[in-house]
């Protein structure tokens, strides 16, 4: 079997109109990654799902938008200037785990953050569709 293009496979699906359906291409392959929103409670309010290589923090204007808190919890991929200047305008505190990259350290609340979304994320895991992904 010989291969008409010198397109990797990913590239050449997405050339014959295949629909986006957040698949990203990277050494180790196809890969995706799932943004979420939860409250509280670690209950899921909103999920985004993306191709593997996009950034965290461009997915976090669209996960607040129309959201009221106290405080906002999240990873320190979610660390920019920008995120934390929303979230003030929210009226609520940011609970952001600092980037190592960050020169000025900013004080932030350990206890509150607990790794809450990690253990909402380790809750859905045990649903298979979910954690393989195999419904798109």
């Amino acid at each position: 079997m010989t291969r008409t293009s010198s397109a990797p496979i990913s590239r050449r699906r997405a050339e014959k109109g295949a629909k986006d359906q957040a698949l990203g291409c990277s050494r180790g392959g196809l890969t995706t990654k799932i943004h979420m929103l939860a409250d509280t409670l670690g209950c899921p309010v909103r999920l985004i799902v993306t191709a593997g290589q996009v950034g965290d923090c461009t997915q976090a204007e669209a996960l607040l938008e129309g959201q009221t808190a106290c405080a906002v919890l999240a990873d320190k991929a979610y660390d920019s200037n920008a995120l934390r200047e929303k979230i003030a305008a929210m009226k609520a505190a940011a609970v952001i785990l600092l980037d190592h990259s960050r020169k000025i350290i900013i004080p932030h609340d350990t206890e509150a953050y607990r790794h809450r979304i990690e253990r909402c994320f380790n809750r859905l895991k045990h649903f298979r569709r979910f954690a393989t992904r195999y419904d798109r």
